[in-house]
């Protein structure tokens, strides 16, 4: 089939209860080839080809985008978090 596949996708990874090794991934990916990604820890963008560097580079000057993307590791996924994770440990 022609065409373009985009995906977008965004995680919530930790390993302790307590959170305080939360990271939100954000990962671009582009005819199933990841061009750049948002990482929470470093606080910017990263481009893994050619297109992704320039897109990772515009990205990381606007402080708006930054600023909420890194905010989303407490309120979407701290939140979410906690959530999840008290509805599976009240089942175990």
């Amino acid at each position: 089939a022609d065409g373009y596949y985009l995906n977008t996708m965004g995680e919530c990874v930790y390993s302790t209860s307590d959170y305080s090794d939360m990271v939100f991934p954000q990962s671009y990916s582009f005819n199933k080839v990841m061009e750049l990604q948002y990482n929470s820890t470093l606080g910017k963008f990263v481009g893994f080809t050619e297109i992704g560097v320039k897109q990772a580079e515009n990205l990381n000057k606007d402080q708006a985008i930054l600023k909420q993307l890194k905010a989303e590791v407490d309120t979407f996924c701290r939140h979410n978090a906690q959530i999840w994770d008290s509805s599976v440990r009240d089942k175990a």
